[in-house]
């Protein structure tokens, strides 16, 4: 088990759009992914996310995971720990072919600890991916897959959840990142 060390926003390898996976001359996924997803996997379930993008741990590939298995909302739209049928994925350069329907939940980010802000997504989405046998892929998903899919997604265009909300939330956030950032490598200082 390899946990990686989450980054940080502002972090400016989070603002990068990350490069595209390219498959063996055979068609096969590379060792080196299949690493990553398995790192990707194991500090997603260390940190309790239900999603994580390669570059939040600072590779700029395009990969992302998600298990929302142990999450799904209630009626009132509040988290609870409710399993659910949804097995993990690992998604190898997804691309979105459709997108309908809005939205609007409380979003937090394993790079923006103990904060979360609401945004407007779609409701139901069609993603285009590559698996870990390197097989195309579609998956659909709605509620909280769509919107951890759209999330992860943004990720590798350099997107985060912040940048959905207002100038001023968004800098009383970042003043607090920093400030943990700062913190924390006081402690490793």
């Amino acid at each position: 088990m390899a946990i990686r060390e989450i980054l940080i926003w502002p972090d400016p390898q989070l603002l990068k759009v990350s490069k595209p996976i390219v498959l063996n001359a055979d068609g096969s996924v590379p060792d080196d992914v299949k690493v990553l997803v398995k790192d990707l996997f194991d500090t997603m379930y260390d940190a309790d996310g239900v999603g994580l993008a390669a570059p939040q741990v600072g590779v700029l590939q395009r990969v992302v995971v998600v298990d929302i298995r142990a999450y799904e909302s209630n009626d009132e739209g509040n988290r609870a720990e409710i399993p659910s049928g949804d097995p993990p994925i690992a998604l190898l350069n997804p691309v979105f072919s459709d997108k309908s329907g809005k939205l609007e939940w409380e979003e937090g980010c394993l790079s923006v600890p103990n904060e979360t802000g609401l945004v407007t997504r779609a409701a139901r989405c069609r993603v285009d991916y590559v698996d870990l046998d390197g097989k195309p892929q579609t998956i659909e998903a709605e509620g909280l897959k769509s919107v951890a899919l759209q999330h992860e997604c943004d990720h590798l265009e350099g997107k985060l959840f912040v940048d959905y909300l207002s100038p001023l939330k968004r800098s009383v956030i970042k003043r607090k990142m920093l400030k943990l950032k700062a913190q924390r490598d006081d402690d490793e200082g």
